[in-house]
């Protein structure tokens, strides 16, 4: 059963939550500024005050940029080594059209649900 006190306690805590989350987002903004004058920007680092110790880490991700990747590809004739997504703008257009039925995708859609929360505090 869902009270009146548990929604009040949500909110509340949501609340502290936000704050602490900004609270937080300061201290990181500090620490990095810290981190980019003491070893650089983008650069990993170490400080120790005390019992405590502060590493900044940094992880580089690299893509492919998919249009000038694709287009040197198909330069180099490897074909095999582009792979082809659908389109979904052009498959909901061709629906709408109807040059594609909905039967003709059946079993090519993926469905994912999630569920949320809201709680506000009325007035």
């Amino acid at each position: 059963m869902i009270t009146k006190e548990m929604l009040v306690r949500y909110d509340e805590l949501n609340r502290r939550k936000k704050d602490l989350e900004a609270e937080l987002d300061k201290l990181k903004d500090m620490f990095h500024q810290y981190f980019d004058t003491a070893v650089g920007q983008n650069e990993k680092g170490e400080v120790k005050i005390d019992s405590y110790k502060l590493q900044r880490q940094i992880r580089r991700m690299e893509k492919f940029d998919p249009e000038v990747t694709v287009k040197r590809l198909e330069e180099l004739n490897l074909p095999e080594l582009i792979l082809k997504r659908p389109d979904e703008s052009k498959i909901k257009s061709a629906l709408d059209l109807q040059l594609l039925k909905e039967a003709d995708l059946e079993g090519c859609r993926i469905s994912r649900t999630t569920a949320a929360l809201l709680i506000k505090k009325l007035d």
